[in-house]
């Protein structure tokens, strides 16, 4: 394998490197990404380095332990059953899936308890998972922002004979699904999915994913406080109209990271088991957490770039969750013994190519380099598989069970 035990601090910032960057140079130690990789692997693929994955999943779960907070982490940033199971093993509940397609490769692999934080407007777009979710006893939760959404949902439960807990999607802020919490219809389509047969109202449940956009840990922890008023506010609302609100869930690795916890029930961060240089940009973790790369290797050099073999159809196009990303498209370091201490910036890219600035520091053709991608979350969905690196320097193969799933 490459390195993959290298940190980015120790490299001064050059005229090519972005402001983020190189603000994040200036401020944290760097050196544990200089570990070498696979000695012949075929390039560009994904590494993860365990140990740091292990940490991170530790970290967050000790964190949520320790507000009294279950976790149901998202699994659209690995789609991995066996990093999911290692999840449940730290203490997870369950676990968050994107969409009916994503959770029903959980449900058959055994995961006990899914939310399915995906907004249901057609009853058809069920009927895959509900009968693989009554065969395994799974718990199924999901979300509704919408008279329609409710009925769809009532509509699937009842042709298929389950039950299922169905969250009101609130947002917080970030405009994307849910209904705001000071809107009339929200009581309204709360009301009805307690009445709704095959259903049963199973709390509220909010996405603060502009916080991807926060300046700095003051910001962070506004957006969390602002999350958490909104939806307790709405809950005392619903509960003096006797509707029992029975969980309070939030999810954003930003918040649950990097600000104080707050007083709602259960969490549900996804990035955090490998975080990515948005993550690094936020302050919400140090250039040493970094879980997950891309080992790639310089195919061509000009006047002004050396190139690698990883483009947009390997990093994916994203900048950042939600498109709330840096400058570029990921920290560029070398991943051969001997291959320095330069820090580049993944500048920009066509499909099968990355354009990396040399500023006079250019890498020898065939050298292999290590991309920790702005989204870590986009860029592993680019692979079948993942290369999980041990410190013996053992090295597992292992499957995104979940990818390319559809519908």
């Amino acid at each position: 394998m490459t390195p993959s035990n290298m940190s980015l601090a120790a490299a001064p910032a050059s005229a090519n490197t972005s402001p983020d960057i190189a603000a994040s140079q200036a401020q944290l130690k760097i050196e544990g990404l200089r570990r070498p990789a696979a000695a012949e692997w075929p390039t560009p693929y994904v590494e993860v380095d365990e140990t740091r994955l292990a940490r991170n999943m530790q970290a967050m779960q000790a964190r949520a332990d320790a507000a009294g907070l279950v976790m149901f982490p998202h699994v659209k940033t690995h789609k991995s059953i066996d990093l999911a199971k290692r999840q449940l093993a730290l203490g997870a509940r369950g676990i968050t899936a994107s969409k009916p397609s994503e959770a029903l490769v959980f449900v058959q692999a055994g995961i006990p308890s899914i939310i399915v934080a995906y907004p249901i407007v057609n009853a058809s777009s069920l009927d895959r998972l509900l009968p693989a979710v009554k065969a395994h006893g799974t718990q199924l939760r999901t979300i509704a922002a919408s008279e329609m959404g409710v009925d769809a949902l009532s509509t699937a439960a009842v042709r298929h004979g389950v039950d299922i807990g169905v969250f009101l999607k609130v947002d917080v802020g970030l405009g994307r699904v849910g209904l705001k919490p000071n809107d009339p219809a929200a009581i309204a389509v709360c009301q009805k999915i307690a009445a709704a047969p095959g259903l049963h109202f199973a709390g509220l449940l909010s996405h603060a994913g502009h916080s991807y956009a926060a300046t700095d840990s003051e910001n962070l922890a506004a957006v969390a406080r602002t999350e958490a008023a909104a939806i307790t506010g709405l809950a005392a609302m619903l509960k003096g109209l006797s509707i029992d609100v029975p969980c309070l869930s939030v999810g954003a690795t930003p918040t649950c990271l990097g600000a104080p916890l707050q007083a709602v029930d259960c969490i549900r961060p996804g990035n955090y088991v490998f975080l990515d240089g948005t993550a690094l940009r936020l302050g919400i973790c140090s250039a040493d957490d970094l879980a997950l790369s891309v080992v790639a290797r310089v195919v061509a050099a000009n006047d002004t770039h050396f190139i690698i073999d990883a483009g947009s159809k390997t990093m994916s196009s994203d900048r950042g969750a939600h498109g709330m990303g840096g400058n570029g498209f990921g920290i560029v370091i070398g991943a051969d013994a001997g291959s320095g201490a330069g820090v580049w910036t993944l500048e920009r890219m066509s499909e099968e190519h990355g354009f990396v600035p040399a500023g006079g520091r250019t890498l020898p053709l065939g050298s292999r380099v290590r991309v920790f991608p702005n989204h870590s979350c986009a860029t592993i969905a680019n692979f079948d598989s993942f290369v999980l690196r041990r410190d013996e320097g053992e090295v597992l193969t292992l499957p995104v069970n979940a990818r390319s799933c559809q519908t």
